[in-house]
């Protein structure tokens, strides 16, 4: 198994001692201000702290005895507290942190892309493949397949070719066809952009979907089919295309491409917007939306950006 970067081990364990101090109950005013410094000091920093949060909440179900089995001493100091933190992080295994951090199947996969990057690719048998923001995909030409590792991925297939994309909770296969497939947690969205794909559940029957249609596989079969949702698809050429949709919308595509932390006030998520935004410059998509729309930007760093109501001015 490769090693992996010191700085970036480094970050990881940071996040982790933060994630300690909190849990331990005695983080001050301060602490909290240093905390909130250093997730917006780099993306780095932002993306670790996402994930030790992942973290906590998937081990939240631990008994509360043995979870927090020294927080019931009476009036503990909080460097007793803090200690004690420490010493229930490490009943995590630090692998887990670090493989969702620096994960090492995308790490390792044939092709993969950083937050921000797209990428496109053609394969010896014409096979032209897109890969979006922070995606991975391994390939296998003598299978004819192609394991989707992470992330998003574009599959343009010749008529004279089949290909089988592989995730984890089945297989779409096509011949003369382009397909869109984004991994999620627990299930993976299928669009079929042109010609049709035949999706085979990891249980249950096939289903062949039509060019502009789009469903969500999981592992228990295929969801109910709907028209593809061509905001989801523009970002092939780089653009995110809207017609007086919801502006969260747009926001939650949006920070998929940024680094760091991109928040909005609730009251901001229903304002409409119309227009066609590129991706390759997400600081000026939020400057143009401060000049379209009763919105202010306010940027503590590059990665700490939030969105707020304009003020009225007398």
């Amino acid at each position: 198994m490769p090693a992996q970067p010191a700085d970036a081990r480094a970050v990881v364990r940071a996040a982790a001692r933060w994630l300690a101090l909190l849990e331990s109950g005695g983080a001050s005013p301060a602490d909290l201000e240093r905390l909130a410094q250093w997730r917006a000091s780099s993306s780095q920093h932002e993306n670790a702290w996402q994930q030790a949060q992942l973290l906590r909440q998937r081990f939240a179900d631990l008994p509360g005895e043995l979870a927090m089995a020294t927080l019931d001493r009476p009036q503990p100091s909080r460097r007793a507290l803090l200690k004690q933190a420490l010493g229930v992080a490490a009943l995590v295994p630090t692998a887990w942190l670090l493989g969702r951090q620096l994960p090492l199947e995308a790490w390792r996969a044939d092709v993969h892309t950083a937050v921000g990057e797209r990428r496109q690719l053609t394969l010896s048998d014409g096979t032209r493949l897109q890969l979006n923001t922070d995606s991975a995909v391994n390939i296998d030409l003598a299978a004819r397949r192609i394991t989707l590792v992470r992330g998003e991925v574009a599959v343009d297939v010749p008529t004279a070719v089949s290909l089988a994309l592989q995730v984890p909770y089945g297989q779409v296969t096509l011949s003369g066809a382009e397909v869109c497939v984004r991994l999620f947690d627990e299930s993976c969205r299928v669009s079929v952009a042109a010609g049709r794909a035949t999706v085979q559940p990891g249980r249950g029957a096939a289903t062949t979907l039509q060019a502009g249609q789009q469903a969500s596989l999981r592992a228990t079969g295929l969801g109910p089919v709907k028209p593809v949702d061509e905001l989801l698809l523009g970002w092939r050429e780089g653009v995110l295309r809207l017609d007086d949709r919801p502006l969260v919308d747009l926001l939650l595509e949006l920070r998929r491409y940024r680094p760091g932390l991109l928040r909005w006030a609730p009251e901001l998520a229903q304002l409409k917007v119309t227009g066609t935004f590129r991706l390759d410059d997400t600081d000026r998509v939020l400057a143009l939306l401060a000049a379209s729309l009763p919105v202010e930007v306010h940027a503590r760093t590059r990665y700490w950006v939030t969105l707020a109501p304009r003020e009225k001015r007398a």
